[in-house]
């Protein structure tokens, strides 16, 4: 999937099963330094790449984000191998590290608790989207996001969205 060999995510719409399926895992990387990031780059317009995932490393553990269509988002641990070239037809893509301010602002801060947030909206078929996940790290807040189909990186302090309007969930 997304020219990446052996990379198969399960697509989650809701921050409480997103934040169940994962719980266990974040658990064991809270307290953990973020030791690198990577981010799919197009060689060719030498820019993010934004339909890949955004690839979080812990030491041995890599966690690997990736959002998609309107509400839906992805999360792998260790899939990517970086060493294997991607496979996108039409364009020449490769891995780059800290290619995204937000990411550099936290490499090297510890983790110390991650969340899902949501939008709250007030359609009846769907009163809540996934947006983001956010991990915040001592100094530092980084939230990968739902850029309609393709991710976004942001370190902003908090989310853009009025109160009450949106929501965190706990993962760890």
């Amino acid at each position: 999937m997304l020219g990446i060999e052996g990379y198969e995510p399960q697509w989650c719409h809701s921050a409480r099963t997103l934040a169940a399926v994962h719980r266990p895992r974040f658990s064991r990387i809270i307290g953990r330094t973020l030791e690198g990031a990577w981010l799919m780059w197009d060689l060719e317009r030498r820019q993010w790449f934004a339909d890949g995932p955004v690839i979080l490393g812990f030491g041995d553990v890599n966690v690997e984000v990736t959002h998609r269509k309107f509400d839906e988002c992805g999360i792998t641990w260790g899939q990517v191998d970086m060493s294997m070239p991607l496979d996108w037809p039409g364009l020449a893509l490769d891995w780059r590290p800290d290619a995204h301010p937000a990411l550099l602002a936290a490499r090297g801060r510890r983790l110390r608790a991650v969340n899902v947030i949501e939008r709250i909206m007030p359609s009846h078929w769907r009163p809540r989207v996934l947006h983001a996940v956010e991990f915040l790290f001592e100094g530092a807040r980084l939230a990968v996001y739902n850029a309609l189909d393709e991710n976004g990186i942001t370190n902003e302090p908090d989310v853009d969205l009025p109160v009450g309007f949106w929501c965190r969930v706990s993962i760890a």
